[in-house]
């Protein structure tokens, strides 16, 4: 995923493959969390990100107890964490649902930088 690569041609699996290199340390700080992205639509299926000791690490399949869930079409997914669509925005109109830690949620925004 390259800053000049359009938002229609990028996959789910290629975001959350590609977001262990946009993690902030620094803004996660002692956070240990996991979160799963349960997609809908063109590419569904289900992928999460684990934040632990300051490192992000990200796959597919389903998880065990997440302290999130995120719950989004694939297309609306891709546009939300490639700086497409405002999660606030999504989340007020319905595109994104959250399950879980509604301040890790907020908190996530911050710990990965868009590319």
């Amino acid at each position: 995923m390259t800053d000049q690569t359009p938002a229609a041609d990028i996959s789910p699996d290629v975001v959350v493959n590609e977001m262990p290199t946009y993690f902030l340390p620094e803004k996660a700080g002692n956070t240990s969390a996991t979160i799963q992205f349960d997609l809908t639509g063109a590419d569904a299926g289900k992928r999460f990100i684990k934040i632990a000791d300051g490192k992000a690490t990200s796959g597919q399949g389903e998880v065990e107890s997440p302290n999130l869930t995120l719950i989004a079409d694939s297309g609306d997914f891709v546009k939300i964490f490639t700086g497409g669509l405002d999660p606030t925005a999504a989340f007020m109109s319905g595109k994104l649902k959250i399950k879980g830690d509604m301040g890790l949620a907020i908190r996530m925004q911050t710990m990965f930088r868009r590319p």
